[in-house]
C-alpha cells in the first residue's frame, strides 16, 4: 500500500462529510497521565451508534461561513473544521473551549441552551462578547474511511485542545449521546478489552498514539512535528485473513488489525 494511495485528495475520489472532533484534555489525578474526555454515542444514532468516540460532528454551512468572515492566516475551510469543534463541544458537553472572552461555567451553560436553539455559534458570540480563539486547537490527524458502498462516508479532522484543570463542569447532551467520562487513552483500551466500551478502528487508533505519551505537552509536540495525512484505511488481503491497515508513517504504533475484528460504526 503505497502513502499516495491515502495522501491523495478525499475529493479526487468520492465527496466526504466535512466533520471534526476535539481530543479535551485535563491533567491526570496525582501525576497520572492526563485524561481525555470521551462520549458514547446513543444506539439510535446511523453513524457509530453506541461507540466510544470524542467530541465532534459534522461541519455546518453556518461554520463555513463564519470561518470564511474571519481574517487572519487559517485558511477558510480549517477555520471551519475548528469552528465546528468549538461549537459542537459547546453543544455536546457544556466546556468552552476555542473562546476567549469573560466566559465561566454559568455563562457556558447559557450560552449552550443559546446555541441549542440557534444552532448557529456567530449570535452566541455576539451575545456573550466572546471572541474565537482558534490557536487553542492543534491538528493531529484526518481520518477518511473511504467506501463506496457506504453512503455517508465522514472526512473527519481530529484536533487537540487542553483543559489543564479537571475542575470542569460537563453535561451529556442526552440527544446523540448518552454519557460523557474523563479516563487516559490507555485506561480507554483497558475499557475496551474488557467490553465497557466499544471503538470503532480509528478512535482506537488514535487512542494508541495517545497513550504513547504521559503529557498534553508531548502530545502537542508530536503532533506539531507529524505532518497530518488523510489516512484513508485499506483492505490487505494478502495474508491468511484480511488485515484493515492504514499507511506507516503517520504517527500511530499499531497499523492494521484483523478486518474481523474491526468494530462497524
Amino acid at each position: 500500500m503505497s502513502d499516495d494511495q491515502n495522501t491523495v485528495s478525499p475529493s479526487a475520489k468520492a465527496e466526504g462529510i466535512p466533520a471534526a472532533t476535539v481530543i479535551i484534555f485535563r491533567n491526570g489525578p496525582d501525576g497520572q497521565p492526563p485524561e481525555i474526555l470521551m462520549t458514547v454515542r446513543s444506539r439510535n444514532m446511523t453513524f457509530a451508534g453506541g461507540m466510544a468516540v470524542f467530541p465532534g460532528g459534522r461541519v455546518d454551512p453556518a461554520d463555513f461561513a463564519l470561518g470564511k468572515a474571519l481574517s487572519g492566516d487559517i485558511e477558510p475551510e480549517e477555520a471551519a473544521h475548528q469552528i465546528a469543534v468549538v461549537r459542537e463541544t459547546l453543544e455536546e458537553t457544556g466546556l468552552a473551549i476555542g473562546l476567549a472572552g469573560d466566559i465561566d461555567a454559568a455563562k457556558a451553560r447559557t450560552a449552550r441552551d443559546m446555541l441549542m436553539q440557534t444552532e448557529a455559534l456567530a449570535p452566541v458570540l455576539d451575545e456573550f462578547n466572546w471572541s474565537l480563539d482558534l490557536a487553542q486547537l492543534t491538528a493531529f490527524a484526518r481520518w477518511f474511511p473511504l467506501n463506496e458502498k457506504i453512503p455517508r462516508v465522514y472526512d473527519t479532522r481530529f484536533y487537540l485542545a487542553n483543559l489543564g484543570t479537571g475542575a470542569v463542569d460537563i453535561e451529556v447532551d442526552q440527544t446523540e449521546n448518552t454519557r460523557l467520562f474523563w479516563v487516559s487513552a490507555k485506561g480507554a483500551l483497558e475499557m475496551a478489552e474488557t467490553g465497557e466500551i466499544k471503538l470503532i478502528f480509528p478512535t482506537r487508533r488514535n487512542l494508541e498514539r495517545l497513550a504513547l505519551f504521559s503529557s498534553y505537552e508531548e502530545t502537542r509536540a508530536h503532533a506539531e512535528a507529524t505532518p497530518v495525512k488523510t489516512i484513508i484505511p485499506q483492505i490487505d488481503p494478502s495474508g491468511d485473513k484480511p488485515m484493515l491497515r492504514i499507511m506507516e508513517d503517520a504517527g500511530y504504533p499499531i497499523t492494521a488489525e484483523l478486518l474481523e475484528s474491526v468494530a462497524r460504526g
